[in-house]
């Protein structure tokens, strides 16, 4: 049995996506990112940055204690490694996947990430028109990335449908919200109509953690102000005493 520590944002959902297309059971552990369950000490044993997801794996292959992985990408190797599928293994192919999904951990996660962050920022905070269009001209490049890869190939590592594939497209879903026009990046559009078509993709991105959605703002101010602090400006967290 696999237990994913998720919350419904797109690095869970890369998981969930890859999780239904595989077809294995899995349990949702809910981490409710916005009141910062991802701090508590138990889900730091298993994802020390304090960042979900994070997956454990109650039956590895080789038995014994359970495994457990942090990092989506990580995540993803994982699971198709030990269920032997979306990862093909001959060297070439190989790594055009590891490639993929690197680029996607390195760049097309965080980049996306920070044009969403800069987005949102209140005027309070100051002037962020060099951070917003900053990342808001990163996430077009990137779009412009996927767009060239696809244009000679159906997906992004070659002929066969991959954890490549799964790992980006989550990030794509809001497309509109990044401010993106599809019909500027036809081959990426044919790619994204496709996945988006998929069963197992559609099921992955509908995966909830099971808990009532919140509107921050009908917080008491007490429990804000915790979450505010806890939550943003972060810096290194002592290690523990021995």
């Amino acid at each position: 049995m696999y237990q994913l520590h998720y919350w419904p944002t797109p690095n869970g959902k890369k998981v969930s996506i890859l999780l239904e297309e595989l077809g294995v059971a899995y349990e949702v552990v809910p981490v409710h990112i916005g009141r910062g369950d991802q701090f508590t000490d138990g889900f730091l044993k298993i994802s020390p940055n304090n960042r979900m997801p994070a997956l454990v794996d109650t039956a590895p292959t080789a038995g014994g204690e359970p495994i457990s992985v942090f990092e989506s990408g990580a995540i993803m190797l994982y699971l198709a490694e030990k269920e032997g599928r979306f990862w093909p293994q001959d060297t070439r192919t190989k790594y055009e996947v590891v490639q993929w999904v690197m680029w996607q951990m390195a760049n097309q996660g965080p980049k996306t990430g920070e044009r969403g962050h800069f987005s949102r920022v209140p005027p309070e905070h100051g002037d962020q028109s060099y951070a917003q269009r900053r990342f808001a001209d990163e996430t077009h490049r990137l779009y412009g990335v996927l767009n060239n890869r696809l244009y000679d190939r159906p997906y992004l590592a070659g002929e066969e449908y991959t954890i490549a594939d799964m790992i980006s497209y989550p990030w794509t879903a809001s497309w509109k919200l990044q401010g993106i026009d599809l019909d500027e990046f036809k081959y990426f559009k044919r790619w994204f109509e496709e996945l988006s078509a998929r069963p197992a993709v559609e099921k992955g991105m509908a995966v909830t953690a099971g808990v009532p959605a919140e509107d921050p703002a009908t917080l008491p101010p007490e429990e804000q102000a915790r979450r505010r602090k806890l939550l943003y400006n972060q810096r290194a967290r002592p290690a523990p005493v021995a």
